[in-house]
């Protein structure tokens, strides 16, 4: 049975927000013809955000299994775009950080989806794009305090 709610307007800009995102991601990885896995961008991008993590908290992060990302990590090493770090805490465990090849991975990638998406965008005027990059601003903010919450819980 469809349970019929009533939804702030946040909540339906939320949504909306959310689907657009991921079609538009969907979108740009299709133009540029990369079969690399979404599950290495996720990866490095989580590690760009939150730093050297155990492979359990990476898994968790980037939502996937832990042998998934066992597996990960060690591709990702085989290309040196990750590097082990011994955890002071725990001599037996190490963190996973990503390393400069990584990050120069990520931000070519990035480079990649960007020049991909970006003829369907050419044509916006000022104040649209003064939206979208106010936009922007509001959510890298906001998903800051959660991330910071987050690790610190």
């Amino acid at each position: 049975m469809t349970e019929n709610r009533t939804h702030s307007p946040l909540h339906t800009i939320l949504g909306d927000l959310i689907t657009a995102s991921h079609r538009l991601t969907r979108l740009a990885a299709q133009a540029t013809g990369s079969s690399e896995s979404p599950a290495v961008w996720r990866t490095l991008s989580v590690l760009t955000t939150v730093g050297p993590v155990r492979v359990g908290e990476l898994a968790r992060q980037s939502r996937v299994s832990q042998p998934t990302m066992t597996k990960l990590v060690q591709s990702l090493d085989e290309r040196d775009w990750i590097k082990r770090i011994a955890d002071v805490d725990d001599h037996r465990a190490w963190l996973i950080a990503i390393a400069p090849k990584g990050t120069a991975a990520l931000l070519a990638w990035r480079d990649e989806l960007t020049d991909a998406l970006e003829p369907a965008f050419t044509d916006l005027g000022d104040d649209d794009l003064a939206a979208i990059a106010r936009t922007v601003e509001i959510i890298q903010a906001r998903v800051a305090v959660e991330v910071t919450a987050e690790l610190s819980a």
